[in-house]
């Protein structure tokens, strides 16, 4: 199975690299194979190191301005020009996508695939997980989007909010 994260390529506060550690881990331990945003910094760096450790094979998906800063141990690496193409080639190659910690570079992805769930292009299970309330602003809005009509409530149900990684890995 092929696991898609979206997350930040930024070195961030210890408490989300251990949760990022952690997804790398179980993702390792499933031999599932990681497609990501390809750098080989920060959250990026942290996921694909664990998961090359522990032995499962890593994909990472770059825009070609940046292929330089692609993750060095990656098992393979595709070169898109710009982040539209990004973000449907780790779409297009995921089967189910995780959403951890991450800026407005997260949030242009998971809006991306949200736009194409509710198109019919895709029904991909997305998972959020929500370190710390970190998305609960998020949720909110979606909330109160569908509440008053501009989201429709399948659309709202398919992006599933959990607290950990664990509980991710079992909605698989």
């Amino acid at each position: 199975m092929n696991i898609g994260v979206f997350l930040s390529q930024y070195d961030v506060d210890g408490k989300y690299t251990t949760v990022v550690e952690t997804l790398g881990r179980l993702i390792a331990e499933h031999k599932y194979t990681l497609i990501f945003g390809g750098g080989d910094e920060g959250l990026m760096h942290v996921l694909a190191d664990t998961v090359h450790q522990g032995g499962a094979k890593v994909v990472g998906v770059i825009r070609a301005p940046i292929q330089h800063k692609a993750y060095k141990d990656a098992d393979e690496i595709v070169v898109v020009e710009d982040a539209h193409k990004m973000n449907i080639g780790l779409i297009e190659r995921a089967d189910a996508i995780f959403v951890l910690i991450g800026g407005i570079g997260t949030l242009n992805e998971l809006t991306e695939i949200v736009r194409m769930k509710k198109n019919g292009e895709q029904n991909k299970l997305v998972v959020i997980v929500n370190t710390d309330h970190f998305y609960d602003g998020l949720k909110q809005q979606l909330e109160r989007m569908n509440k008053e009509g501009f989201l429709r409530k399948d659309v709202m149900e398919s992006v599933l909010f959990v607290e950990t990684t664990e509980e991710a890995m079992a909605k698989l």
